[in-house]
């Protein structure tokens, strides 16, 4: 991963603050909700403990060919980390080390931290892939 560049990259990272955002995209619209039974971290499909969700399976790994095409950048151009989507349609973010940093379930259009606190919202990005606006505090763990 560490000779990725934000070339290659389809997913920039931008910081946003939650109340600039339309309530679609917040934690205020019922499928983005943090109490929302299917946005919890500890959900099957979000969980941390379903071996999809691990970077150690080799569809999540950093030495993962396919995930240098998946990079998430700042606006600086620096490579953070990456994202990998599981079988169940989870979206997972992960550092460059792997570890992750965030996810976002199904159905929803908002990421959530390890522990299930609301922590940005996923758009669509110009000619195709994702962009992901992040709080200060979610972003800072990449």
């Amino acid at each position: 991963m560490a000779a990725a560049t934000a070339l290659q990259a389809d997913a920039p990272l931008f910081v946003i603050r939650q109340g600039d955002l339309p309530f679609d995209l917040g934690p205020g619209a019922p499928q983005n909700q943090p109490a929302r039974p299917s946005n919890s971290p500890h959900a099957a499909a979000n969980s941390a403990a379903n071996a999809a969700n691990r970077s150690t399976t080799y569809a999540n790994s950093p030495t993962n060919p396919a995930n240098e095409r998946r990079v998430i950048y700042t606006a600086r151009g620096e490579v953070v980390g990456y994202y990998a989507a599981n079988g169940a349609g989870v979206l997972n973010l992960f550092d460059l080390g792997g570890r992750r940093v965030a996810y976002r379930p199904r159905g929803s259009k908002s990421l959530f931290s390890a522990d299930g606190r609301w922590c940005g919202t996923v758009a669509a990005a110009q000619g195709g892939g994702f962009a992901f606006g992040m709080t200060a505090e979610c972003a800072r763990r990449f």
